[in-house]
């Protein structure tokens, strides 16, 4: 076992890093379990739920340098629960963890950092809004203005946000399916922010600006036991709208999917299981696996079907959890930009 694994397995109990990509789909017996018709009130859902097993703060931006060079990043915060609820110092049963990311279309640098709850190392504040681990934060006075900072050790980044539209929720009013036994997630995004700042990379700074994607979920069990990773997609397109899609790779080697179409207003459309279809079309040689790096992806209830590239193949992220997670580009029905992630390929 290597130092990050050691360090994953003493933060995560055995039942669960066994059960599904990242123990995902272990039983969630004693937490809460998300039910449908979600009544959201925010800014508190901005915050923590410590009575769900995993929740995440994920932020992803396509940027462009000054000479249109293109670059990706990534900001992730992690809670996760060895036993429902809080409590003070040490005896919290909360822990965090981060990953950050950069990624050019030669070089790909990743960085990650662990925290225990309680002991205001890490944590999140609904308002003013406040996520931090150590010196990486996301914070501003609200959730549609925020600035982001995060340091690695050949890459740093200070970027401010800006909202240009709303909230949106996927699945059923933000209560999202992800298999056919009914496991679930509460699920919301803000895909509208206008993003600027300065990119350090190891031999120089960049001002950069460009558009973000904020992702915000909560869950107990949000995989089945027979779901071993997942392909999810956030594209945005030139003429304004924007689709997340994702499939879920089933052991029989079926898929389970789901989709959200969203205007340029931030009026939303869901689509269930079979609507939305993402097939590989070229993988390459990345960490030592074929990883799918080019894909045709559709939607035909909005005339989607287009090819989605890697801005670079080798974006792995190479952190206690590993997986793929990068940029991409589109082309073809409609053009644009957006970002991957995939799990789960061993």
């Amino acid at each position: 076992m290597n130092a990050k694994a050691l360090i994953l397995a003493l933060l995560l109990p055995t039942p669960i890093l066994a059960q599904g990509f990242a123990g995902l789909g272990a039983d969630a017996d004693g937490f809460a379990i998300p039910q449908p018709d979600p009544a959201f009130t925010f800014p508190r859902d901005h915050g923590p739920h410590p009575d769900y097993r995993i929740e995440w703060w994920y932020l992803t931006a396509n940027l462009n340098g000054p000479d249109g060079t293109p670059y990706g990043l990534q900001w992730t915060l992690f809670r996760t629960a060895l036993a429902p609820g809080e409590a003070p110092g040490w005896s919290s049963p909360q822990i965090w963890f981060a990953h950050a990311a950069v990624t050019t279309p030669d070089a790909h640098f990743a960085t990650e950092r662990f925290a225990r709850g309680g002991i205001g190392q890490a944590g999140v504040d609904p308002a003013p809004f406040r996520a931090w681990i150590d010196d990486w934060s996301l914070e501003g006075p609200d959730f549609d203005s925020l600035s982001v900072t995060a340091t690695g050790p050949e890459f740093a980044y200070t970027m401010d946000l800006d909202a240009q539209g709303p909230l949106v929720f996927h699945g059923d009013g933000g209560f999202s399916v992800k298999s056919a036994l009914g496991q679930a997630s509460y699920y919301y995004s803000q895909p509208f922010y206008a993003v600027e700042g300065t990119l350090q990379l190891p031999d120089k700074a960049i001002t950069v600006s460009g558009k973000a994607w904020l992702d915000r979920e909560w869950s107990s069990q949000p995989l089945a036991e027979t779901q071993s990773g997942w392909d999810w997609f956030s594209l945005s397109f030139d003429g304004g709208a924007k689709l997340m899609g994702f499939r879920l790779r089933q052991s029989d080697g079926t898929f389970f999917t789901s989709a959200t179409w969203i205007d340029a207003t931030g009026t939303t459309e869901t689509y269930p299981n079979g609507a939305f279809t993402a097939e590989p079309r070229e993988t390459a040689p990345v960490a030592g696996r074929d990883v799918p790096v080019t894909w045709q992806v559709q939607l035909p209830q909005h005339g989607v079907d287009v090819t989605v590239r890697a801005l670079n193949p080798n974006a792995w992220m190479d952190l206690s959890i590993p997986y793929w997670e990068g940029p991409v580009t589109v082309s073809g029905s409609h053009d644009g930009a957006g970002y991957l992630e995939m799990t789960g390929y061993d």
